[in-house]
């Protein structure tokens, strides 16, 4: 599975990587709302939301179905500005029914690439909206028949909210961050420039990577979800943050230029791992035999044929289960004499659980 944006034909001055304020705005957010998906900023996050003022938390629970379940497209601008005020502007241009739509694309609409009408004009996508957003409780239902209602007047009212935010906590973090964030998209971009784009999107992230062939030239995001779109406006723009990870963010929205926001490396992030590595790993380890095998595997090397003495199997039924977990590079293997031991990967087995976590949240 995976997101596919196609960019046949598309001149590489078209693909910028720039930094967003209102963007890692939307990545702070979400990680306040979630701290669960951020173990690394926990301790960000609980001095964050203890400092609040009772008001604009509250405020912001009011609103945090735009960032908490996933990030709306409305904070992930495809052309980045250098303040917050700025993107704002770009946002209160967007018309009211564009607005709508993206605003409720995450939590109250299952149409996300066919492009379905607003519900401020469609009698049944705003009674799907309402119906949905009702499911998810009385605040969710509140928000969504203001913006409903009156459009203008609530988008007002989230623009000052974000703007809040800029002074409680988003101003000084931002100042904290961006240049970073500045230094990595220009290397990305420097990158592009020197040895072409597939270079490029392996330094964004191992889950984006670039696919030609027949004729077709297309941007391909690894994840639990499957997408497609094709490059709009200028192009495609990547939006690095420090604040998102593990998350790997596509704009694929029917109509919309694509963004993807990624991630910046850092030396105490994981590498991510494919979705396919990570169902083969929990595959192998699923099996009933290999389970048993695992037990003995966890406490030292042992031979094929010690295996299948122990567990009274023959010994091409304990290769062929070996193979299956070498296969999902779960094992170790070292020859000693003519003996060739295997040894259950403790360290790679101990992460499984977050590699798991990190694809789903991707």
């Amino acid at each position: 599975m995976s997101v596919d944006i196609d960019i046949t034909g598309l001149p590489v001055e078209r693909i910028r990587f720039s930094p967003s304020p209102l963007a890692e705005l939307g990545a702070m957010l979400h990680a306040l709302s979630e701290p669960g998906h951020h173990p690394g900023l926990h301790p960000w996050a609980t001095a964050t939301a203890s400092s609040l003022k009772p008001d604009l938390a509250d405020r912001l629970t009011e609103a945090d179905f735009l960032w908490r379940s996933s990030r709306s497209d409305i904070l992930l601008p495809a052309v980045p500005r250098a303040t917050l005020a700025e993107e704002l502007d770009d946002l209160d241009r967007l018309d009211d029914e564009a607005f709508t739509s993206a605003a409720f694309e995450i939590t109250c609409t299952t149409g996300y690439e066919r492009g379905l009408p607003s519900p401020l004009v469609d009698a049944g996508q705003r009674a799907r909206v309402r119906e949905l957003s009702a499911a998810r409780g009385p605040r969710q239902a509140q928000f969504t028949d203001r913006m409903l209602e009156n459009p203008s007047a609530l988008r007002a009212w989230l623009r000052r909210l974000l703007e809040d935010c800029e002074q409680a906590f988003f101003g000084d973090n931002w100042q904290r961050v961006r240049v970073q964030l500045a230094a990595d998209a220009r290397h990305k971009a420097d990158l592009l420039r020197r040895k072409g784009l597939a270079e490029a999107l392996a330094a964004v992230s191992p889950a984006v990577s670039l696919s030609l062939g027949e004729g077709q030239s297309r941007i391909v995001v690894d994840k639990l979800s499957s997408g497609r779109t094709t490059a709009y406006g200028q192009g495609v723009t990547f939006l690095p943050t420090a604040f998102g990870w593990p998350h790997l963010l596509v704009v694929h929205r029917s109509g919309w230029q694509p963004v993807i926001q990624y991630p910046v490396a850092g030396p105490e992030l994981p590498q991510l791992t494919a979705p396919q590595l990570v169902r083969e790993r929990l595959e192998a380890l699923a099996h009933p035999v290999r389970m048993r095998l695992c037990r003995t595997l966890a406490r030292g090397p042992h031979t094929t044929g010690e295996l299948a003495a122990a567990y009274g199997l023959t010994p091409p039924e304990v290769s062929r289960h070996i193979a299956v977990m070498k296969k999902a590079g779960l094992l170790t293997t070292r020859r000693r004499g003519r003996y060739v031991l295997h040894q259950l990967d403790l360290t790679l087995v101990a992460r499984l659980g977050s590699d798991f976590l990190e694809t789903v949240l991707r």
